[in-house]
């Protein structure tokens, strides 16, 4: 509620709702490289602010807008998106989540799993198959805290960010009124399909700043360290290391830059936000692991920042599409596209 009360949430939503009408990316671009020296990563305002409410300004009624935006602007209101389930993670396709029609209201059963927001989130956008004759039919559904047959399970033990609850959701023939439907409850699956290029250019510019921040630890730790009588950054295999770094950090930071100004003028292609998400995420991992090496043992211990920067950088090769997927999309757009 602090970054409500600031203006940090929903900066593009409209001032009629509480927000101050701030389009341009970059700003939560500079929000995500902030978080990444003085906040916790798994502090995830971008999925909130970024990810979640804007399926409900692109999607939802003047109705709806005005009966959720207020409260997600001030943070009185925690969101959280409900895609992932035990046996389906990136193919929706495979959702066993159901909602069907009882003509006054939906009913919703099934369960999710590797919620963020999970536990907190006052307001979820679940996602659920709407004909069992087609699988990729399917609708946007808003579950508020309280409803009926709504339950939540574990806060998951995760590797890293430790900062953000991470939950598993269960719905028994939950009563959902027409209300909280998003848009077409048969379009769902291209709703969807129409956030991901935001939510892995997010993910980027996290994982960016993340190995940025791997950077800057290990330099410094190298600077202060001493061995065999001088400084472990005199050595010439630090020198290279960090050289390496540098160079790298540094072109993927124009890259990323091209990407959030494409983005900007609403030309950011999938295969393009599939490229960022592809070398960030696999970037950040070679940061923190040559970080924890150019520590010695001291990398291994969580009271270094480096060791907690390696836990948190796993699951970025993972959610938000795996470098799999990535590399999928990328090569249609190679062989497909040309």
């Amino acid at each position: 509620m602090k970054m409500g009360e600031q203006g940090y949430l929903l900066t593009w939503a409209d001032e009629a709702y509480g927000g101050i009408e701030l389009e341009d990316f970059r700003y939560q671009q500079i929000m995500q490289e902030e978080d990444a020296i003085y906040s916790d990563p798994g502090f995830y305002h971008t999925l909130h602010s970024r990810l979640v409410a804007p399926y409900i300004k692109n999607i939802g009624s003047i109705e709806q807008h005005a009966r959720f935006l207020p409260k997600c602007v001030t943070g009185e209101h925690i969101l959280a998106v409900a895609m992932t389930e035990p046996d389906a993670g990136s193919d929706l396709a495979g959702m066993k989540t159901r909602a069907v029609d009882k003509g006054d209201y939906w009913e919703l059963s099934g369960s999710k799993t590797y919620i963020s927001n999970g536990i907190n989130a006052d307001l979820i956008v679940t996602a659920a198959k709407t004909n069992p004759n087609n699988p990729r039919q399917i609708g946007l559904f808003i579950i508020e805290r309280g409803m009926e047959g709504f339950e939540r399970g574990r806060n998951l033990k995760k590797l890293g960010l430790k900062a953000q609850d991470t939950a598993e959701l269960f719905f028994s023939n939950v009563k959902i009124p027409k209300e909280n439907v998003l848009g077409d409850a048969r379009k769902g699956f291209h709703y969807l399909m129409q956030g991901l290029a935001e939510e892995r250019l997010l993910g980027s510019v996290g994982y960016l700043s993340a190995a940025q921040r791997a950077f800057e630890v290990t330099k410094n730790y190298v600077q202060d360290r001493r061995a065999f009588g001088k400084s472990i950054s005199e050595f010439q295999n630090t020198r290279f290391k960090i050289a390496e770094m540098r160079a790298e950090l540094d072109v993927a930071q124009v890259y990323l830059d091209h990407c959030v100004v494409m983005h900007s003028q609403r030309a950011l292609t999938a295969d393009m936000a599939a490229k960022a998400k592809l070398i960030t995420s696999e970037l950040e991992c070679r940061m923190v692991d040559i970080g924890v090496q150019l520590h010695g043992g001291a990398g291994y211990m969580e009271e270094y920042e480096i060791c907690r920067l390696y836990a948190n950088a796993r699951v970025s090769r993972i959610y938000a599409g795996s470098s799999e997927i990535m590399k999928e999309i990328i090569a249609r757009s190679v062989f497909e596209g040309a």
